[in-house]
């Protein structure tokens, strides 16, 4: 099968030294991979000429298209424009519905005066097709050469995704025949990855050349997920259903949602079919564990609030965690997360409330109560759920296995 690859340069020496996190090449192959176009290469370069131009030389090999981000502002340290304009053997000139735009922006929105520098958006190579920007003031230009397409990209994450959704992701099936690409992922927790290996070795083993089957571990969860490709669509889609049903009985135990969701959607799709609430109680977490939830649109049907009681005289005096129970076994401890998820639960009168506490380190920890000990409960008004967890990794790692294992201790106690 004929498969037309793309590759992602991303420039910009903010990138290499890690002082911006690179978050436009994830979303561009997503989005690249929905309409059939599998990504071959991710290049980072930084705002150096002979760099950007070797890296255009070398992906142009691979790929049929050739994303580009970064470099398009009106400072002297973006250099894409000329580049492209030289690599491409073009000359500057300037674009008039792009001034008419930049100008409007300015005058109407800005309420700024528009200076050259700002003006010189407006030009581009006379070789390109012009893509427009209705979320900034760098245009998108679009270059063919060798039956290859070179497609460049504002890096501010939001005009390049503007220019993406309405300019290039119609402009491309129309340019190259897509491969159909299917994939279907599930979510699973409370299983650590070699054990999800072993469990599903003879679905694996059963898998056609044609799919294949990726492990994708993060903190206390592993998704799994199988990729088909073929020639018919129908014919793709169907094998690759009948291998999932199998990955899905297979993995039942510890499935959350056999869909590509975080856990925390999950919990709210099941709070809201059931018609439940919920509320936390946090302590080592900081609100961690409700900002997840909130993440999520629609968290208001389900979420009330939270106490996040990080002091113990909070947890006392709001929560009413009686000073005795503190001072004979610790605000770490079984019973402390038990009072605090019923306490909270009472007062936020909902159906469920999390409550968890911890020493996340990397200091606080002692030979009775380690760095990593968490004790978290979940209570409803028909039981109570707790759980003692040692993670003993980096603060923000324990955090988010905290929070994660949480979420999930609520996913069992909705399932029952």
């Amino acid at each position: 099968m004929n498969i037309n690859y793309a590759t992602i340069i991303t420039i910009g020496d903010e990138l290499l030294i890690g002082q911006v996190v690179d978050t436009n090449s994830a979303w561009m192959a997503q989005e690249l991979n929905k309409i059939g176009i599998p990504l071959k290469h991710r290049v980072a370069v930084g705002d150096k000429w002979e760099d950007i131009w070797n890296s255009l030389d070398e992906e142009s090999k691979h790929a049929s298209i050739i994303l580009i981000t970064g470099g398009l502002g009106p400072t002297s340290d973006d250099i894409t424009k000329p580049l492209l304009c030289k690599y491409f053997g073009g000359n500057l000139i300037v674009h008039q519905p792009t001034l008419e735009y930049v100008t409007h922006l300015f005058k109407n929105v800005f309420k700024r005066p528009l200076q050259d520098m700002n003006k010189r958006q407006a030009e581009v190579p006379d070789n390109c097709i012009v893509l427009r920007n209705e979320r900034g003031t760098a245009p998108g230009m679009l270059f063919e050469k060798e039956g290859k397409l070179f497609i460049s990209l504002p890096g501010v994450p939001h005009e390049m995704k503007w220019i993406m959704e309405n300019e290039v992701l119609s402009l491309l099936p129309k340019k190259f025949k897509l491969a159909n690409i299917v994939h279907k992922t599930l979510l699973t927790a409370g299983i650590g990855e070699s054990f999800l290996a072993e469990l599903v070795k003879e679905e694996e083993a059963a898998l056609p050349f044609t799919i294949k089957l990726a492990y994708l571990p993060n903190a206390g969860m592993v998704r799994l997920r199988l990729t088909a490709t073929g020639e018919d669509k129908a014919l793709v889609e169907k094998e690759l259903i009948t291998h999932f049903n199998k990955l899905k009985t297979r993995v039942k135990e510890y499935l959350v949602i056999d869909e590509d969701l975080p856990i925390e959607a999950a919990i709210g799709r099941l709070l809201i079919e059931k018609g439940h609430t919920l509320s936390t109680a946090e302590s080592c977490t900081g609100g961690y564990i409700s900002h997840l939830i909130t993440s999520i649109a629609g968290a208001s049907a389900y979420f009330k609030g939270s106490i996040v009681s990080y002091d113990n005289e909070i947890k006392q005096n709001l929560i009413q965690v009686p000073q005795q129970v503190l001072n004979t076994m610790g605000a770490v401890s079984e019973e402390t997360v038990k009072i605090m998820a019923e306490n909270v639960r009472s007062i936020m009168k909902t159906d469920y409330c999390i409550a968890v506490s911890g020493i996340m380190g990397p200091n606080g920890g002692t030979v009775e109560k380690p760095i990593g000990m968490v004790w978290i409960a979940v209570a409803s008004s028909k039981s109570i759920l707790t759980k003692r967890f040692d993670f003993r990794f980096t603060r923000e790692r324990n955090i988010q296995l905290t929070a994660i294992n949480a979420i999930n201790m609520l996913r069992i106690a909705l399932c029952g």
